[in-house]
Order: C-alpha cells, then structure tokens, then sequence
C-alpha cells in the first residue's frame, strides 16, 4: 500500500538531550528521548536505540524517505571556531572540547547518518531554530501564527521570530550569540548553585520565596533592555565564550558572594537573585511575543526552545501580552523537540514538493505521546524476574477503582500505562500520583520517593472541566506548561509575607508554613504548574482522577515524573519496578497489573531507600 505522505526520520544528537522522531507528512508516528533507553540523564550521544524505536514503526528495510538533521553542521562549526579563534589565548582553556565538537560534527556525525542512509541526497538538515520553529507551529492547532523561539543558542540564533502561514514558515528577526535569553537564565542557574541545562527549572521554583529586588542591578549592569524584547549581554560579565563556566568572578562580584556550591543552604540572598531574574525573563519574553505578533500581523503565538519550558514566563506572557488571542507550546521545547521539527519541515516540505495530498500537510497534535509501549506479557515477565508479587486484572474499570482507592487511604502510587510522554514532563502514563491534600505528601514524595530538596513543588493534575472552578488564570494547560494560581477560598496557612515577618526563611519551613487545601500541590506563591486532563486526552488517567473524586471530593491529584534525582523518567517495565522496588513507593500500577508493597517479601522491602542516585 502506498504511504499518503512522506516518511521522515528526524534526529537530534551532539549537545544536549538527544532524540529521534519519525513522521509520515504531518503525522507524527513516534518520539523519544536516547536517555529513556540509555538511562543517562540528558544523553547527548548520537541516538541509536531511540533510533531503532522510530524506524520499528514502520514495516519493512527501506521504510523512510529521508533522514532530517535537526541543525546546520557547517553553519555550528563556524560560530564555535569563530568564538574560540575571537577569544584567543583567553579562551584556550575550551580548545579540547572545540576539538572535540568539530571531530563529532565533521567525521562522527557523517559517519552516523550515511550508516543510517547511504544515500547523500536522502539526507537533510534544518537549522536548529528552524527545527524549534517547526516543531510548534506544524503541530499547532492554527493556520496562521506568530512563532517565537528562544534558548541558549543554535547555530548563531538564540533568540528567532517566524511567520507561519498555511504550511509555510518564515523568518522575520533574530538576535544571534552570544546575546543570548538562555545563557543568560544559565548563568544565574549557575550562580545559585544549580546545574546548567537541568536545573533551570529549580531555579524557576526557587523564585517564588524571594523579592525581586536586584532587578534594576540586572538591568542596569548585565542586560541592556528595549521595549521590543530585543537585548544585549554585558559579556565582560559572563564565562561561557571562554570557559566551561557560564559565569566568571565579575559576575560573582557584581552580586557581592560568590556563587552557592549546591551543598550549601539556600539563603535568602539566592532566593532574591531567582526572583529577579525571573522577573526580568517574564519581562523579556513578554515584549518579545508583542513584537512577534506585531511584525507577523498574527494573533497566535507559538513557543519553542528551552526558554519555553519556563511556565512561569509563559503565563505571564500569556495574560500581558496584547492583541494576543491563543497560544500553543510545543511539549518538547527543548533540544529533543527539534527532532521533531526537522523531520516535520523536512516531510512537509518534500510532500508538497512531489505534490502530496494537502491534507498531510498539517496535522495538530493532540497528545505526547509518541514513546514506547509494552505488550501485557512484556509487563508480566519483568514482574517475575523482580520477583515481585503482584494481582492481575481482568477489568480496567476493577484496576482503577482499587488505584482509586489506594490514594484515597494516602499510597504513594507510581503509574505506568501506555505509551511513553515525549518531553521533560510526565503527563499521567509515567508518572507517581498521589492525594495533593496532605501538606506532608511534598515532603514525603520528595524525599522518600524522588531523594531530592523537600522544598521544591508539585503539580497538580486535575479533570479540564474543574479547573475553573479551584485556580485562577491559565486553567487549560494539557501539557504542563502554565501556572495557574489557586483561589482565595482554597488557601489556608500563613502567608510568605508574615513568615518573614517573623524571621523564617528556611525554604523548607516557608514552603511548608504557607498552602491551600491541595497543599501538595501549591507553591509558596499559591501557583501550581497546572496538568488538565480529560477522558479523549487520556482514558484511563482521567477515569482514575474521577473515581478519586467520587471518594474524596477532590477532582485532582499530585502528578510528578516516574523516576528518582539524577535519572530520566522510567521507559520500560523493567526500569518501573526498579525503581519501585528502590524508593518508599507504595504501590505500582502498571498495565492491567497491581503491585503492593506491602505484600512484597521482606528483602524487597528492605532495599526501599538504599539506593545510592546520582544527584541532577
């Protein structure tokens, strides 16, 4: 049988967060992350097992039509010799990494894509930002859109604007390295002692329990702002074109203490410079979508790139931002999405070169996902080599009214159903779920289940048509990638102001001091990063969620990703009942199975804490 578009294998590989997607036209068939197989965090090698995933999609040895390079290899080596030649002798210290990547992308590289396709002519690469691009507005639900692209850097873009029309996309701006939104919200990660590419986002959490207070500092000495969003960098400030630090000691000095090493208490000097620079990101993101919309004419905007995932900067873009109507973001803004992007471009592209049907042309997504899945029996046999008891069901309307109940007594529950999310988030088929009410299920689940801080929030994932009803602001968020604020008649406890009051500032002691009925769930600031969720979304999530509320009255529950500090969410049945096996968690629902802990033997029991994870 003919395929009715073109079948294209997009990669992503050399940095950070590698992935493969694959798409026929505008469908996307499959995606994933390299380290939900490799079980290395952020894996950045050249992606062959999630490869091998995508391509067993299809039937048959010559099933794809093309193989799509999420950037320009050439345009890349250009920007990071031009930097490393510019920078001489104070940049000698990055030599052997430089090295290192022009080896990865002039031999490794070649090598990896022609072993893949022997065929030169079947071989394409996108840009990086286009790729970003791509990847939020193909799969948007709109016909005409702003897109607005914004992380660390690509090629030379680290900040791109594009009109999307039909199955068109142009570029309209760009600001190019080393002025760059990402680097800049990096260093600060840096700075407060969190690590680069994977705890901006704690930085983002940590916000919330500080005063914006150095902002004027920020601008006034690191970032020189207009009023179209558009920026420059005072680099004498900033490491990264010379060092393998995104900072250096005149940064340290400006802020008058040097950088926090990750072992020390976060004061409350940290805590302001994260509500500062949050600040001053919400700030830029939102003139910067105004001046997208401006220039495109458009009352749409889509998002991608790494400073996507910042949910806090979205939602206040999305409230501020005039003459905006809707916004889509891309569930995997970062690095793995451009996978995604390239094969889309790529795919659209070649259909309506060899005039495809139109129809194959766009195709809005409506889920994530696009990852694994297990056959029952796949499930069956990784129980039995953990050696671990468990019951089988019969009925999935049985298996979720015991879940169901299960929460309702307080277990701590890791899910595992269906095929795997695409992205940073969990959104129900990896995830841990729990009751969001008990103020001590944050401390608990962070720190007998994820072994990481106990101050840092949860989401909460509750059924679309009660969202309205408990938050405030952007209550449609299916992808978790908004903040919505709960209302007034849900809050309880102190507030953050007269816990300073009182001299408390302990980020654990002013997390747990302030909340709101669904504790679990709520930030110091009374946000919670908002999961929707409905019956065409996700059956079997949103029928457990309904059958909860049936007990409790509570129509939502604590949702964070399957895995521990230091490892990627959990991928396949084996990687689930390790983890469950390893940690405090109470049960494992995975499949049409039920795993108790209590029913366990008692060595399985005893190793439940013991394991030592490495540290993210």
């Amino acid at each position: 049988m003919t395929r009715p578009g073109k079948s294209v294998l997009g990669i992503s590989a050399h940095f950070h967060d590698s992935a493969a997607a694959l798409v026929n036209g505008a469908e996307i068939l499959a995606a994933v992350q390299e380290e939900r197989f490799s079980r290395k965090k952020g894996d950045w090698r050249f992606p062959v097992n999630a490869i091998k995933y995508c391509r067993d999609q299809l039937p048959g040895e010559d099933n794809i039509d093309a193989i799509a390079y999420y950037e320009n290899p050439a345009e890349k080596l250009d920007r990071i010799v031009c930097n490393a030649v510019a920078n001489y002798p104070r940049g000698s210290l990055i030599w052997p990494q430089t090295l290192q990547t022009i080896n990865e992308l002039n031999s490794s590289l070649p090598r990896e894509l022609l072993k893949l396709q022997p065929d030169p002519s079947k071989i394409f690469f996108t840009t990086h930002h286009r790729a970003h691009a791509a990847s939020a507005y193909f799969p948007s639900p709109f016909d005409q859109a702003a897109v607005l692209v914004v992380d660390g850097v690509g090629e030379w873009n680290s900040t791109t604007i594009w009109n999307g029309e039909g199955h068109r996309l142009t570029p309209v701006d760009e600001i190019r390295f080393p002025h760059s939104l990402g680097l800049f919200y990096s260093a600060f990660t840096q700075y407060c002692g969190f690590k680069v590419n994977s705890g901006e986002y704690k930085l983002m959490g940590l916000a919330p329990f500080g005063d914006p207070v150095l902002t004027s500092k920020i601008r006034n000495e690191v970032i020189d702002l207009r009023p179209d969003g558009s920026f420059r960098l005072n680099l004498e400030l900033f490491g990264f074109r010379t060092s393998f630090s995104t900072i250096n000691p005149l940064f340290e000095d400006l802020f008058g203490r040097p950088a926090r090493d990750e072992s020390e208490p976060l004061s409350k000097h940290f805590m302001d410079v994260a509500a500062s620079v949050q600040a001053i990101t919400n700030e830029v993101m939102t003139a910067l979508a105004a001046t997208a919309l401006r220039k495109t004419g458009k009352k749409n905007l889509c998002l991608a790139g790494g400073v996507a995932l910042n949910c806090v900067a979205n939602s206040h873009l999305l409230q501020s931002s005039k003459g905006l109507e809707k916004i889509w973001i891309q569930p995997a803004a970062g690095d793995a999405g451009g996978a995604l992007g390239a094969a889309l471009d790529v795919a659209i592209s070649l259909s309506e070169r060899d005039d495809t049907t139109a129809s194959n042309q766009r195709a809005a997504m409506t889920h994530s996902y696009f990852g694994p899945q297990y056959q029952i029996t796949q499930i069956e046999h990784a129980l039995k080599r953990h050696k671990l008891v468990y019951e089988k069901f019969d009925r999935d309307a049985d298996l979720i009214d015991d879940i169901a109940k299960l929460l309702s007594e307080g277990n701590i529950v890791g899910h595992f159903d269906g095929r795997m999310e695409f992205g940073p988030r969990a959104l129900g088929n990896r995830s841990i779920l729990a009751d969001p009410r008990p103020k001590d299920m944050l401390s608990k689940v962070n720190l007998k289940i994820k072994f990481r801080e106990g101050w840092r929030p949860f989401a909460p994932i509750i059924l679309d048509q009660f969202a309205d009803k408990y938050f405030s602001g952007p209550t449609q968020s299916p992808y978790m990638l908004l903040v919505a604020s709960i209302k007034p008649e849900y809050r309880v406890g102190e507030t953050l102001s007269s816990l300073r009051a009182k001299g408390v500032f302990e980020v654990e002691k002013l997390q747990n001091g302030v909340g709101s009925k669904f504790g679990a769930t709520t930030h110091v600031d009374y946000t919670s990063r908002l999961q929707t969720v409905n019956k065409k979304s996700n059956r079997r999530l949103a029928e457990i969620i309904e059958q909860f509320a049936n007990l409790t009255d509570c129509p939502m529950l604590l949702n964070t990703s399957f895995n521990v500090r230091g490892e990627p969410i959990v991928c396949s049945p084996d990687d689930a009942a390790r983890c469950f096996i390893n940690t405090d968690m109470d049960v494992l629902a995975i499949g049409p199975f039920l795993v108790r802990k209590e029913n366990q033997s008692a060595e399985i029991k005893a190793r439940a804490g013991k394991v030592s994870f490495n540290a993210d």
